[in-house]
């Protein structure tokens, strides 16, 4: 089991860490807002919704409405929690009907790197670049390593790389990623 950094809280890593479908929830959730508020998210949601285990089925039956409620409520558990709601319960359907409710079967029966990330990059709210910031969490702090999953991850799986949460193992990491995606970000706007 690997000891995560991401929410910055201990039982909030603790259950990334145990919880494959907390896991992706957070990584769903990390847009547009604080990583670690992203991170802390699903640990929010257990307690809001009085469980210990998130579970795909339950939360993508849930009714969205009040579903939705449970994201707006304040402190929201995300910057935009009506859209974030939603596409959580889509993550939770995908993993629920493809997946027998289980999240790690998505990482657990790939082939290869390319795999992975096909299965990762498939799921509702992973793109092309969270699906390989996923790959590259899931090799370097998870040791899930397909044939191939440096080269499915690009650049985040490179070894001493900090460009993404798959490389913050500490407070200092944490520090070091925040300042190359400033550096990103400074960049693409110089660009535009």
């Amino acid at each position: 089991m690997a000891t995560l950094w991401l929410a910055q809280q201990p039982a909030a890593d603790k259950l990334l860490s145990e919880q494959p479908l907390a896991l992706l929830i957070g990584m769903l959730l990390d847009q547009q807002i604080p990583l670690e508020k992203a991170f802390m998210g699903p640990y929010v949601l257990t307690e809001r919704l009085g469980v210990t285990e998130l579970e795909a089925a339950a939360i993508a039956d849930y009714d969205p409405v009040e579903f939705g409620k449970i994201f707006a409520t304040v402190p929201a558990i995300h910057r935009f929690p009506g859209s974030m709601a939603e596409r959580t319960q889509k993550l939770c359907r995908a993993i629920a009907d493809e997946y027998a409710g289980e999240a790690a079967r998505v990482w657990e029966g790939a082939k290869d790197g390319k795999d992975l990330l096909k299965r990762v990059g498939s799921l509702p709210g992973f793109g092309k670049q969270k699906a390989q910031i996923f790959v590259a969490l899931l090799g370097k702090q998870f040791k899930v390593q397909p044939k191939g999953w440096r080269e499915a991850a690009g650049i985040y799986g490179e070894v001493g790389s900090l460009r993404s949460v798959a490389d913050i193992v500490s407070k200092e990491s944490l520090t070091k990623v925040r300042e190359y995606k400033k550096q990103m970000k400074a960049a693409a706007k110089a660009g535009e």
